[in-house]
């Protein structure tokens, strides 16, 4: 005689509180009409009935078989009524069953809906396809194709909907971000610099630490990029955690406020000025013709061998404009020494391409532009906030380690050295790439 040895349960990942069956009948004539409509359809069909029988196999285990006896139950059925589950985007209607405590204390949750009833994907889906660019209006079109039956019964898919999900989860991702504990966090350098939507301007913070991971830091809001609002989203970062008495390299545009505000906050900030900032600064002042040549040779003197060489060829270079174009020669002037600091402090060329200027944190503001591109009107200062931090979280998930990162120890050194007055230059021997 053949002896049965299969269980007629599997086991299932410890704690999700779901009995699956191991074996569940599909009846396809019910889904069959579907078929024409793709193969997801069908899936979804077929899915469905086997949340169906999952459910049933969860009354089934807290009362007992249907229609058996059983003294020792600790639940008894109580009929069923209308729910919904998330399905893709939308919220689909299935019936759910009920069940209660035989000794009358209450209703038991089903494990099966609970799981399947949940609502986070939904607000999490919707803030991804906005992101995307998808509009609230045409949110539909964005969805799965579940069947025409389905989508026909779908609810939470409308634009008042998919707009109040949108609201929760990037509030929620604005709160996460400003209450991040810094503390353990150990940067390196510092980028500041500020970005408008609407009325609104937003000063953002990106932190790379010792490894060479950049890290969305904070942002706040105001209606300029002055000197108050910088200073409140340093502070910001210190209250949190962030240890602002050691040495760090602080890259910022040549904006006055930004300067102002990092000396005030920070104990031992070492600055570096963007030196794209400064060769459009310069350029800004010249006619066309002048532009180009100009550029050329401020570009050569930055990549020089010494900070003394190129304050050399910088310098001389506002002399000949002196005279023609004294304009451009005092923008020239105007915080050299603070453009200079990647090769003061002898940083190899791989990692000076990212601190010599401000190319990263306007990497992440253009992805924010970019995701908020869709956006005709901006309601007030705290939508701005909004769609800033979203953007700022998602350009958090594309970072990549900064190049040169292996050189970083070598930066934090310097800068301790150049905060107690030792620096020395230093000689490198691999080849200086332009950035």
């Amino acid at each position: 005689m053949t002896k049965k040895y299969q269980k007629d349960k599997i086991d299932t990942p410890t704690g999700d509180g779901v009995v699956v069956p191991e074996r569940v009948n599909v009846a396809m004539a019910e889904i069959a009409g579907t078929m024409r409509e793709g193969l997801l359809a069908l899936a979804v069909g077929a899915g469905l009935q086997v949340m169906q029988a999952l459910m049933e196999a969860d009354v089934t285990g807290m009362a007992g078989p249907k229609g058996k006896h059983d003294a020792g139950r600790t639940a008894v059925r109580h009929g069923s009524e209308r729910g919904s589950v998330t399905l893709g985007g939308r919220r689909v209607p299935v019936s759910r069953p009920r069940v209660r405590a035989a000794d009358g204390s209450g209703e038991l949750s089903v494990p099966t809906y609970e799981l399947f009833s949940g609502t986070e994907i939904l607000g999490s889906m919707a803030m991804e396809r906005m992101l995307a660019g998808l509009s609230t209006r045409r949110y539909r079109v964005g969805l799965e194709p579940v069947g025409d039956h389905v989508s026909a019964a779908a609810k939470a898919t409308s634009k008042s909907a998919v707009s109040r999900k949108f609201v929760a989860m990037t509030e929620t991702a604005l709160a996460e971000l400003l209450a991040a504990d810094l503390s353990a966090l150990d940067l390196v350098a510092l980028m500041v610099d500020g970005v408008h939507f609407g009325e609104s301007c937003c000063v953002v913070a990106l932190g790379i630490d010792s490894e060479g991971v950049k890290h969305p830091l904070a942002l706040v809001e105001g209606a300029t990029e002055n000197a108050t609002v910088v200073t409140d989203l340093l502070v910001g970062l210190r209250d949190r955690g962030l240890d602002v008495s050691r040495p760090i390299l602080v890259g910022i545009d040549g904006a006055k406020a930004l300067r102002k505000a990092v000396v005030d906050v920070f104990d031992h900030p070492v600055i570096q000025r963007c030196q794209l900032h400064k060769i459009r600064n310069v350029q800004d002042r010249l006619p066309q013709r002048l532009r180009g040549p100009v550029g050329t040779k401020m570009r050569a003197a930055y990549h020089a061998d010494s900070a003394l060489e190129a304050e050399a060829a910088l310098t001389g270079l506002a002399r000949e404009l002196d005279k023609t174009h004294p304009s451009a020669a005092a923008s020239l002037r105007e915080g050299l020494h603070e453009t200079l600091t990647v090769l003061r402090l002898g940083v190899p060329p791989t990692l000076a391409r990212t601190l010599r200027s401000t190319n990263a944190i306007e990497s992440m503001i253009s992805i924010c532009r970019d995701h908020a591109r869709n956006v005709k009107r901006w309601r007030d200062g705290q939508m701005a906030l909004r769609w800033c931090a979203a953007g700022m979280v998602e350009a958090g998930k594309q970072f990549r380690r900064v190049n040169g990162h292996l050189h970083l120890a070598k930066l934090r050194a310097a800068l301790d050295a150049e905060i107690t007055g030792t620096v020395t230059p230093a000689v490198h021997d691999e080849e200086v790439v332009a950035a």
